[in-house]
């Protein structure tokens, strides 16, 4: 995995530590890079990457053509569906790409197979409007049609309150290989998570509720960075979504990192995770002490339905820059 990731930081991966020479926003202090650990009840935890390839000469277009160039590399090492990938994204793809981003990756370490990677696309690559449009495209080429009218059935004012974040896909041949739409929710409630996440064919709209109030400590409206969802369609789902996923902003809702921990250790003690490798997740990027900041634990999510329940902990390297601890927390 290792000897993967320059190919996929492109010019980033020779960065220096200082300032940044290009503001990724996958990380709060625009590293290039954040960690996350999937954990469930029954498997061993998984190592994901989630990454921005940089062009030498860092711009929109650069980064996106130097990103495309990354995923041929990569094809040549690794077994890549580079098919799945064209028959998707065309219409994400244009001369002038919509900030913040235009492709992603995602790096996934499991023990037990080879790397896998997952692309994200920018569904405001054609302006915010035609966000619905772009994913209704992308569902629809790969056999999940009418997925997008599912999705927004759920949606409060899609482009108002509700907005489309990311389309992902997994780019492999695997028979569990993922299509996942990602919305960012505004201002959202615990009741808002439920609703979104009802329309998902193995869901569990209630655990979403308890578990956006425990990871937030709020039920909000979550004032601070939005809530986000994910629906997972897996073959054969057709129109309807088999898995939904929420994430919350845990560093938007807490004074620390300290805190936010021990929010992340209840959690998995409620789901039966292994807390000493929930430790040592954290402990393997802490360089600081958790009450002199808050952010290193960016996000925590749950996954219902298929094809891997459970919790992931997102983390962030801090290269360049830790943001402030505060000692009052509300839900703003």
């Amino acid at each position: 995995m290792c000897a993967l990731l320059p190919d996929l930081l492109g010019a980033a991966a020779g960065w220096p530590l200082g300032s940044p020479p290009w503001p990724s926003e996958i990380a709060d202090d625009h590293s290039p890079v954040e960690y996350s650990v999937a954990f469930d009840q029954h498997g061993v935890p998984t190592l994901r990457l989630l990454v921005e390839c940089v062009a030498d000469a860092p711009s929109p277009l650069g980064n996106q053509i130097a990103a495309l160039s990354a995923v041929h590399a990569l094809s040549a090492k690794v077994p890549l569906s580079i098919e799945r990938l064209a028959d998707v994204a065309g219409p994400f793809l244009t001369s002038t790409p919509a900030e913040p981003f235009s492709v992603w990756f995602s790096l996934v370490a499991r023990p037990d197979t080879g790397p896998m990677l997952k692309v994200y696309l920018n569904p405001h690559a054609r302006g915010r409007a035609q966000a619905g449009d772009l994913v209704a495209t992308a569902l629809d080429r790969i056999g999940f049609i009418g997925g997008e009218r599912t999705i927004r059935a759920a949606l409060r004012g899609l482009s108002t309150v509700d907005d489309y974040s990311f389309f992902a896909l997994d780019l492999d041949d695997r028979p569990d290989a993922r299509a996942k739409v990602y919305v960012s929710h505004t201002a959202a409630t615990t009741a808002d998570a439920c609703r979104a996440a009802a329309v998902s064919r193995d869901g569990d709209p209630a655990e979403v509720a308890e578990f956006c109030a425990a990871a937030a400590g709020t039920d909000g409206p979550c004032q601070g960075r939005p809530l986000v969802s994910a629906y997972t369609f897996l073959p054969g789902d057709g129109a309807v979504p088999s898995g939904y996923s929420l994430y919350v902003p845990i560093r938007d809702y807490v004074g620390d990192d300290a805190e936010a921990l021990a929010r992340t250790m209840s959690l998995a003690k409620r789901y039966g995770l292994p807390d000493t490798a929930v430790r040592a997740a954290v402990d393997a990027v802490r360089g600081r002490d958790l009450a002199d900041g808050r952010g290193l634990i960016a996000h925590l999510s749950l996954r219902t339905g298929p094809p891997h329940p459970g919790m992931t902990v997102y983390l962030s390297s801090e290269a360049y820059g830790v943001t402030t601890a505060r000692h009052r927390v509300g839900a703003a």
